[in-house]
């Protein structure tokens, strides 16, 4: 089943969901903002990303470059700050199955479709 994790605030987000909803296929909203991730969650997320931590924080969001711009941080440590703060993750993201894409830019999310 698809999975978008959504915040309706961004507009990048919005043209992500209309890109699954255009394909026609099932896929569930979620809204990261308000049902928080786990570390399970969020880890398993980063792992089908094949990504590091820091390449899904939004190091232009004030509370990052306010607190953490140009410092050491642990990949721990930067997963944490996003499960507290989840307005530094990028977004939205889709996962289908074990794959997952950042919808930046949206067309992004149509490899995993």
């Amino acid at each position: 089943m698809l999975k978008i994790y959504h915040n309706p605030r961004c507009g990048k987000s919005r043209e992500g969901l209309a890109i699954l909803k255009e394909s026609g296929k099932e896929f569930i909203i979620i809204k990261y903002l308000e049902n928080r991730l786990s570390l399970d969650e969020l880890t398993k997320i980063i792992e089908m990303l094949g990504i590091e931590p820091i390449d899904l924080v939004r190091q232009k969001e004030a509370f990052w470059k306010e607190n953490y711009k140009d410092k050491r941080i642990s990949k721990a440590h930067i997963i944490k700050l996003m499960l507290s703060n989840p307005k530094l993750m990028e977004r939205p993201i889709v996962v289908n199955g074990d794959k997952a894409v950042i919808g930046r830019p949206p067309e992004n999310i149509k490899t995993i479709l």
